[in-house]
């Protein structure tokens, strides 16, 4: 499984003056509602919504996305 790394992906947004979750959403297209649930980490983003961040954000998608251990019930 993958998750977003949201620290990381943080760090860019504030290093290019995005502040609030509105001007996230008008520098990306993603809806405001979904760029706050990503951000929460109640969300991840689909495919098309992570590499509009990406590259929004001058972002590796690669260094955004980490493998996270899945547990497998016994």
């Amino acid at each position: 499984m993958f998750r977003l790394d949201v620290p990381e992906l943080l760090k860019a947004i504030k290093a290019h003056g995005d502040h609030h979750n509105a001007a996230i959403a008008r520098r990306t297209g993603i809806a405001e509602s979904s760029v706050s649930r990503i951000l929460r980490g109640e969300a991840q983003p689909d495919l098309n919504s992570a590499m509009r961040l990406a590259e929004q954000y001058d972002l590796d998608l690669r260094g955004v996305i980490k493998r996270v251990p899945v547990q497998v019930a016994a």
